[in-house]
């Protein structure tokens, strides 16, 4: 199948950047791939949206019935949380890019659900349950497209009766769009050295639930964020969200740094202690939990933004890694991301390009509102990592602050990857969490039914280990196993029988595409790749 324009994900960046081509030139020939099941499936987010990239892109939308209009942000506290109580800090110590002012709160999935509608009106072709698998090369190495996953093969490997091979798209230009630690986009970044010249990208898990609550405690538009207590008693570092959105839900959650030191964190469990704070406790009681997902979120920066063209393609959104971590928000930067990529790929095919790098779109961004953004905040994430939670946040709001006022120094801090930071299981203590009260807090696999994930049990296994007795030795022999904790699905568990070698199993069935595997394992022995299409969670308003 040819197209001028082949899109891998159906998010925000990729959305966008479709309906910017189509706007630039009606006759282009636009694909959106998605592996999702429907457009939003696979979409998990706070949200508390800045609408500047969506003010650029279709400046009308407050008047087109679009969901992220419903809720603005009206309350805006951040609280550092002890065991038992809190310390509100004032926002009038906060630099001002930390405002919400504007901002607006709800379903990111909706809002892509919207976008899709917009893309489809223009004619753009959006594809869901389709994942992109593989990438098709020229012979001279230069990116023509993709081919999308098999359908209907059997775990051993043959074809089922509903075999379909997948499809190849052949496209100009492919502009990769997978979200944060997408399969094709880490073969891009190894096969042309996309980061040959910035830091690694580092991450943070993200767990979410949704709940109905008692309407006499809803607040439309607060917005809470709160840090410290409970990671601050494993030497960790994140914190938590909690947004009134529309039809009395707050959409909650709690993000735990990825580069934590001490196998036995639980990042789940850390979840499920944060509700039960008094404060987030108060809120929940006496409502009722209706939805749950998780997915690792770019915590890396400006400085881990790699080179973001190659030969055929491009890397936009979360792909690249956009998110500005302080202010816990993305989506306006991967939006403008894909705008700029396709404007960039309409004047390349307008030329009569086609399968070069587009090097117009790496510069074009980083002249952007983007890179102003995320310079200011640079040394905000390496700051907490590498001072902790109480002294990291201090250092962290004066570089801010300096940076606001034009008095920066000229310091750029350094990541390191997260799995090297993991340390060995005998040089910590095992940590006892409390076990869950089937109210505010819950167990792994009843929160899984939450997330409606659904894969064909029949199908080969899409988390791929390398050496299966390099696990063994080591992730089970030195760190303990911390794969059966940083999962927030329960995919694996190390059965242990006496007088049996352990066995590492693998409940792919269970897997929410968060990444997280992919990114923890200390000897990076496990691989995610695409399932068979439309498998996954399916979220229904997150």
């Amino acid at each position: 199948m040819p197209c001028d324009v082949v899109i891998v994900g159906g998010g925000p960046a990729g959305l966008s950047a479709a309906i910017r081509l189509k706007q630039l030139n009606e006759e282009l020939e636009v694909v959106v791939l998605e592996k999702g099941s429907e457009i939003g499936a696979h979409i998990l987010s706070g949200a508390v949206v800045d609408p500047k990239a969506l003010d650029e892109l279709l400046p009308e939308w407050r008047t087109m019935d679009c969901p992220m209009a419903e809720v603005p942000v009206t309350d805006n506290w951040h609280w550092q949380l002890s065991k038992g109580g809190k310390t509100s800090l004032p926002h009038a110590f906060m630099p001002p890019l930390m405002s919400n002012k504007g901002c607006y709160t709800g379903s990111l999935g909706n809002l892509t659900r919207w976008l899709a509608e917009q893309a489809e009106a223009l004619g753009v072709m959006v594809f869901p349950g389709f994942p992109a698998a593989e990438v098709m090369l020229g012979e001279d190495g230069a990116v023509t497209g993709v081919i999308t996953q098999d359908m209907g093969v059997a775990a051993d490997g043959s074809h089922k009766g509903d075999f379909q091979p997948g499809m190849a798209i052949e496209a100009k230009y492919t502009l990769l769009a997978e979200g944060a630690r997408g399969n094709l986009t880490k073969q891009m970044k190894a096969r042309f050295d996309l980061e040959a010249n910035c830091e690694p990208q580092v991450y943070g898990l993200g767990i979410k639930e949704l709940w109905d609550i008692d309407p006499a405690k809803h607040v439309p538009g607060r917005v809470i964020h709160t840090q410290g207590w409970p990671l601050s008693e494993s030497d960790t570092w994140g914190g938590g969200f909690l947004y009134h959105q529309a039809g009395g839900q707050v959409a909650l959650g709690f993000v735990t740094a990825l580069d934590y030191k001490n196998p036995y964190v639980s990042p789940f469990h850390e979840f499920q202690r944060w509700k039960q704070h008094p404060e987030i406790r108060a809120i929940l009681e006496g409502g009722k939990r209706v939805a749950y997902g998780a997915r690792a979120i770019n915590e890396g920066g400006w400085q881990s933004v790699p080179q973001l063209a190659f030969p055929g393609g491009a890397l936009i959104g979360c792909a690249a890694g956009f998110v500005n971590v302080p202010r816990i928000k993305g989506s306006h930067t991967a939006m403008k991301s894909g705008m700029l990529a396709a404007e960039s790929v309409a004047a390349a095919i307008a030329a009569g390009r086609e399968h070069d790098a587009v090097m117009e779109y790496d510069a074009a961004l980083r002249e952007s509102w983007i890179a102003t953004e995320l310079k200011l905040v640079k040394n905000a994430q390496p700051a907490v990592a590498k001072f902790g939670g109480e002294i990291g946040t201090v250092l962290a709001g004066a570089d801010m602050w300096m940076r606001s006022l034009k008095i920066g120094l000229p310091i750029t801090m350094k990541h390191h990857r997260d799995y090297e930071e993991l340390q060995r299981a005998d040089l910590h203590q095992p940590i006892e969490y409390p076990a869950p009260d089937g109210k505010i807090s819950f167990d792994r696999l009843t929160s899984v039914s939450y997330s409606f994930t659904n894969h064909a049990e029949d199908q080969p296994n899409h988390l791929k280990v390398a050496d299966m007795e390099l696990q063994r030795v080591s992730e089970l022999g030195v760190f303990a196993g911390p794969s059966t904790r940083y999962c927030p699905a329960g995919v694996y568990e190390w059965l242990i029988e006496d007088g049996k070698e352990p066995k590492f199993q693998i409940n792919a069935q269970n897997c929410v595409h968060c990444k997280t595997c992919d990114i923890k394992d200390p000897n990076q022995n496990i691989t995610w790749t695409t399932p068979e299409g439309g498998g996954g969670p399916n979220y229904p308003n997150m």
